[in-house]
């Protein structure tokens, strides 16, 4: 529980602090949780507890908090070479071999990459590459964004207008031009009586007559996460993208893989793209890129976009885009590591390992009455709360129950993410099977006592 002292962690986070995605009533009862160091898959807060952060940080520290490696990478490199930009023709060596490797281990023959400093830029950035490409094509109409409800893309503007996410409405977004369609969630959005193949075609002819209405000549791109991350761990129903691929080629509209979350491991191959069997025109790239030890994303375009962007961008002799930490010396360097890390040092491996467990252990809290879905593929999981299993019905939302229920884990050294009515786990890629089991026995006695309490 907080402290209300004047100089306490609590009260100066209060003072100076505007919280971003943060349940404020929380933070009012409880104070924030103001941290100092980890260890391994474990975080330490002022007041010395101990958690097991099952959210990896915010999905990225998937190497633990203290990798000798990552860490003593950082410090040769700022030691060497400590900052530039990618601008003028000018940019490190890391930023070159970044980007060789980042081509090498995507599923594409060939390409090339543009440099960010999160996600969200690489999304907003992409939106842009569109635009520019497609105007230098002679169709500068070709502007429509398609994506999903319930996905998420980032913060920035356009990001943000990709997410959809009815809280954006406060911001007065989403932007003109961005369009959602039906989320690929067969349990919550099925029809009775409707099977999962039926529901998938569904969503197939939904984008073919949302292209031919809005007009496949204004449709920039589609946008899409294999898995959707923030949407509350949410697979594709069986067959989607097999479904929708088609379609998008059959109107010339570029598709890219929001692979932010599912990249570099998460779903238990180097991208969600390849656990989904299907091949985008481009990825999107963050977080695991670097095990969350640099701010970074990337765009990686395969070849057929990037000869389009290359020969636009030579007709006017630039690409008038960048961002002053593009192409990073450090985060690069950080990011060569961090990828040899994942896919060398065992991390990819244990997470394959871990999965049947990680799925096992989901699949037995989905017992409770009060757990009407569990979602998961990798290590990314999820329990969605429900009032009534066999109606679907949720809590009434005034009743706050995930984050009632991620509270009570905390109050247990757990860390757990609440999104609407589920409770996110995304725990980091060293855990252990003893670490894995002991999370599930703490969130299921969290879900005993805020069930015990409500329903």
């Amino acid at each position: 529980m907080r402290d209300d002292a004047p100089n306490s962690w609590e009260s100066r986070a209060d003072r100076f602090s505007l919280y971003g995605f943060t349940d404020l009533p929380t933070i009012h009862d409880r104070g924030a949780v103001v941290l100092t160091h980890g260890k391994g898959p474990y975080i330490y807060d002022v007041h010395g507890r101990e958690y097991f952060d099952a959210n990896s940080g915010l999905w990225n520290m998937v190497a633990g908090f203290d990798h000798k490696g990552l860490t003593e990478t950082a410090k040769a490199q700022y030691d060497r070479f400590p900052g530039y930009h990618a601008f003028f023709g000018r940019m490190s060596d890391q930023t070159v071999m970044l980007s060789e490797k980042l081509v090498e281990v995507s599923p594409f023959p060939d390409g090339k990459v543009f440099y960010t400093n999160s996600g969200s830029e690489a999304n907003d950035t992409m939106v842009k590459i569109l635009w520019f490409l497609h105007a230098a094509e002679g169709k500068p109409q070709r502007r429509k964004i398609l994506t999903r409800w319930n996905a998420y893309h980032g913060v920035t503007a356009v990001s943000a207008s990709m997410t959809g996410k009815p809280y954006n409405a406060v911001f007065g977004l989403p932007l003109p031009g961005f369009h959602h369609l039906t989320c690929p969630h067969y349990w919550r959005y099925g029809k009775p009586g409707e099977t999962e193949a039926a529901f998938t075609a569904r969503m197939a002819a939904e984008l073919e007559a949302t292209i031919i209405k809005e007009g496949p000549d204004t449709i920039a791109g589609f946008f899409a996460e294999p898995v959707m991350g923030a949407g509350g761990v949410i697979p594709p129903s069986a067959g989607y993208f097999q479904a929708v691929l088609p379609v998008l080629r059959k109107y010339g509209i570029p598709m890219i893989s929001d692979e932010v979350i599912c990249g570099f491991g998460r779903t238990g191959n180097t991208w969600g793209c390849q656990t989904y069997d299907y091949m985008p025109d481009a990825i999107i790239s963050s977080k695991n890129l670097t095990a969350g030890y640099f701010p970074m994303g990337a765009v990686i375009l395969g070849p057929e976009l990037a000869a389009r962007v290359q020969a636009a961008a030579e007709a006017i002799e630039e690409f008038p885009h960048g961002f002053t930490a593009s192409g990073h010396p450090v985060g690069c360097a950080i990011a060569l590591k961090a990828i040899d890390v994942v896919m060398n040092e065992g991390l990819a491996d244990n997470v394959k390992a871990l999965a049947p467990r990680f799925i096992d252990g989901l699949k037995r809290l989905a017992e409770n009455p009060n757990i009407g879905e569990w979602r998961g593929v990798g290590l990314m999981g999820a329990l969605e709360a429900v009032q009534d299993k066999a109606t679907k019905t949720p809590f009434d939302g005034k009743l706050s129950v995930s984050e009632r229920i991620a509270n009570a884990c905390t109050d247990h050294g757990l860390i757990c993410r609440p999104l609407g009515q589920s409770i996110v786990l995304c725990p980091p890629f060293i855990t252990t099977e003893a670490q894995l089991d002991t999370m599930f026995e703490k969130l299921e006695s969290a879900l005993k006592k805020v069930f015990a309490e409500v329903a």
